[in-house]
């Protein structure tokens, strides 16, 4: 049996300790760390590697909406289950993939079919889990099928209702969906920096503050600085620092 290792973000130390308790009676579960912030809880992620964060929502400084937007743009972002005492919050908490919506006080049925939820998705997923591709990026430009190597692509962000695929030598613009685009180079070097860029890390130069948390991003090849938001600098830089 496959263990799943659990991270808790709760900035209430007695929430924490009884769900700690609650999920140590399931064999399948190993709770890894405990977090009592948003932002400490996406230091531990990129520390523990956890299968799954158990977030509380309403924490003081990030909270747990805002960690799981910067936790689901890691490179393999954990599945997010939310554990609080406000269901008002549980529309939104769907739009960040949640595997569940937990109420505070536990209920230990709940938990048992959260839990089995989780071990669907994580085996499932470790089964269909595709080896590194190689190969081109296909964007149909003006009916013409084109084939770009993914490695000549310095950058690519949103503009309207098109995406601009910025090249060494040029610039394509397609119909494609970022999210789409990301997906399809998911097995190249391709971060995130800011809900509207992508960015191929193997051409980053600098790295260098700005305001209210957020960066300036300097690409080989690129005069322009690009925009790092302050939600994905800890874990652009845990993905460039050695």
């Amino acid at each position: 049996m496959s263990i799943m290792n659990i991270l808790i973000v709760d900035d209430e130390r007695y929430s924490r300790q009884e769900l700690v308790h609650l999920l140590n009676e399931f064999q399948s579960v190993t709770v890894c760390g405990e977090a009592d912030s948003g932002e400490e809880a996406v230091l531990k992620a990129l520390q523990l590697h956890p299968d799954v964060v158990f977030l509380d929502v309403e924490m003081p400084g990030m909270n747990g909406m805002e960690a799981a937007r910067t936790l689901l743009e890691l490179k393999k972002p954990p599945h997010i289950v939310f554990a609080t005492a406000y269901p008002e919050f549980a529309a939104e908490a769907f739009r960040y993939e949640a595997v569940d919506y937990l109420l505070k006080p536990y209920d230990e049925e709940q938990l048992k079919q959260t839990v089995k939820r989780l071990e669907k998705r994580i085996h499932g997923a470790m089964k269909e889990e595709p080896s590194t591709r190689k190969g081109k990026l296909s964007v149909d430009i003006e009916g013409e099928i084109h084939y770009l190597d993914p490695n000549d692509i310095l950058f690519i962000y949103r503009d309207d209702k098109v995406s601009r695929i910025i090249v060494k030598n040029g610039e394509y613009e397609v119909k494609m969906a970022l999210k789409e685009l990301e997906n399809r180079l998911s097995s190249f070097s391709f971060f995130r920096i800011h809900k509207g860029y992508l960015v191929n890390l193997q051409y980053v130069m600098r790295l260098t503050p700005w305001f209210n948390g957020a960066y300036q991003l300097e690409l080989e090849g690129v005069t322009e600085k690009l925009s790092v938001s302050r939600n994905y600098v800890k874990a652009l830089r845990a993905e460039l620092e050695l």
